[in-house]
């Protein structure tokens, strides 16, 4: 037999040989380089012989657990301050592990889809941040991509210090976000960061949750006839035919000193290990952190639900409460960045697209769930790309966030959000909360991006004036009797309205007065 396929063989039989043995061990997130939640009873877990005594140390703190019939332990530490100091912990029982440069700070999680995965690498001056990037109390760990429905307890990953090799190809909204705090606070701040490109909002919620939620029926009988009918060998199999026909065509054209034939064909996906599928990312990549001490979570997704906004308007609270029962800790806080502005150009007349109500349902989700905030972002946004390069104001409106509401730094937070109208003869007159120190337009004086509506509700485009810090007047030449206003109610909308604090500038929040019916309801 070839070594290479004595490999996987010799792996599981180290597997099982460490676990016969019962050599102590801990989940990858905790070792060298960790950075403890400050203030926080933080868990300390693993594995090693059932009944044997395992003894925790770190500090002036020592704490015992004895191993159950599966060998898994837990101690809990004392609440400790934050330390720049390096420590060491010890874990001592069968067999005695070590380590080193521990340090007590402010522990975030970065998750989400591609634009939370997006390496510092990809974004804007790219070259200055990674040149810049030695913050040796500044740790980051990333785990691996495995989609799965069976609960995974581990993953391969360490703790390493910020240097600008391991900083190039971190998630670069967590990295900015993580040094901001850094350098604001002065205290260690570690990163953990699990975001997948393109995943479902579904695929991080346990499966039995969204059983019980009706508007994730369609979503779930999808997948479950998914489930019944993908056959993923026979797929291979069709790819690997394909793939021969086209390189014996390909050869053939070299040797007749022509062009390489176009259409090649490329490997199918296993759906059934990918990020959509429902619970997968629960599963592999969040399962084998939970419990871990964290402040709180960051969150850039939504573009994969784009066409399921109504949904999630309950899929998404759903899953901030799955995460935080599971977690044991509380409300921890969890901050999202909203959808920024991409895709179609602003129609004319307006008309219904569904990137504003997936906005409208994570803008919801303030007012359903405590310890939350969302950032802004529809400035940001790049028509024709739907990954901004430019992370460091995603960052920082994400930072904005944290340091006002757990940290009880006095900065401006959060965008301006429509509160009420009054209707006045032809004209609308939009009262807004969260405006600072009052309302402003950028690069002209008129404010850019509403559309009113009569009784017929249809839409156009409207005029809009300022009236006061906090109030907006909007009207519409044949609108006569208005009885609806929207903004920035596009896929990709113009519009230039904002709150003024200063130096500082937050967008006003995409919004409607109406609750006509959505064209994503039942999807």
């Amino acid at each position: 037999m070839k070594l290479k396929s004595l490999l996987p063989l010799l792996l599981i039989h180290a597997l099982v040989s460490s676990s016969l043995w019962g050599d102590l061990r801990t989940p990858a997130v905790i070792g060298s380089n960790m950075v403890l939640q400050q203030n926080h009873r933080n868990p300390i877990w693993g594995w090693g012989n059932p009944g044997e005594t395992v003894r925790v140390s770190i500090g002036e703190q020592m704490h015992q657990a004895k191993a159950d019939e599966k060998g898994y332990w837990k101690v809990t530490l004392n609440p400790m301050k934050a330390s720049s100091s390096p420590m060491v912990m010890t874990i001592r029982g069968s067999t005695d592990l070590k380590y080193d440069n521990v340090l007590v700070g402010e522990v975030w999680l970065c998750s989400g889809q591609s634009n939370m995965g997006w390496a510092l690498g990809n974004s804007d001056d790219a070259d200055l941040e990674i040149m810049t990037a030695h913050y040796p109390n500044l740790r980051l760990i990333s785990v691996p991509q495995l989609g799965t429905q069976e609960a995974q307890i581990n993953f391969n990953g360490q703790w390493d210090a910020t240097t600008p090799e391991i900083a190039k190809n971190f998630s670069a909204v967590g990295y900015l976000f993580g040094r901001r705090l850094h350098l604001a606070l002065g205290v260690p701040v570690g990163l953990i960061d699990n975001a997948w490109g393109g995943s479902a909002c579904e695929a991080w919620i346990p499966r039995d949750r969204l059983n019980r939620l009706d508007v994730a029926k369609p979503y779930m009988d999808q997948w479950r006839e998914t489930e019944k009918t993908f056959d993923y060998d026979k797929l291979l199999l069709s790819y690997e035919e394909k793939l021969k026909k086209w390189q014996e065509k390909a050869q053939a054209a070299r040797k007749e000193g022509k062009a390489q034939p176009g259409g090649r064909p490329r490997p199918p996906r296993n759906q059934m290990t990918g990020q959509h599928r429902p619970a997968n990312l629960y599963n592999g990549v969040l399962n084998p952190i939970i419990g871990y001490g964290i402040k709180g979570a960051i969150w850039y997704q939504g573009e994969s639900n784009g066409r399921r906004g109504h949904a999630y308007r309950e899929v998404f609270p759903l899953m901030i409460q799955s995460w935080r029962d599971a977690w044991k800790q509380g409300d921890f806080s969890f901050y999202w960045v909203q959808l920024a502005d991409f895709m179609n150009e602003v129609p004319e007349p307006p008309t219904e697209q569904t990137w504003p109500e997936l906005r409208e349902a994570q803008t919801l989700t303030l007012d359903k769930l405590k310890n939350v905030g969302e950032a802004v972002i529809i400035d940001v946004g790049e028509g024709r790309d739907i990954h901004p390069r430019n992370k460091q104001m995603v960052a920082n409106r994400l930072v904005r966030n944290a340091l006002a509401r757990d940290y009880g730094i006095d900065l401006p937070h959060q965008s301006p959000r429509y509160q009420s109208m009054v209707t006045k003869g032809n004209k609308i007159i939009l009262s807004f909360r969260h405006v600072g120190q009052g309302l402003y337009t950028f690069d002209v004086r008129e404010p850019v991006g509403f559309a009113i509506c009569g009784e017929d509700r249809k839409f156009v485009w409207a005029q809009a004036r300022l009236l006061g810090k906090d109030k907006v007047e909007v009207w519409a030449d044949g609108v006569e009797k208005p009885v609806a206003a929207r903004y920035a109610w596009a896929d990709n909308p113009v519009c230039n309205l904002y709150r003024k604090d200063g130096s500082v500038t937050l967008p006003v929040t995409p919004f409607r007065t109406d609750d006509f019916p959505m064209i994503t309801k039942g999807m």
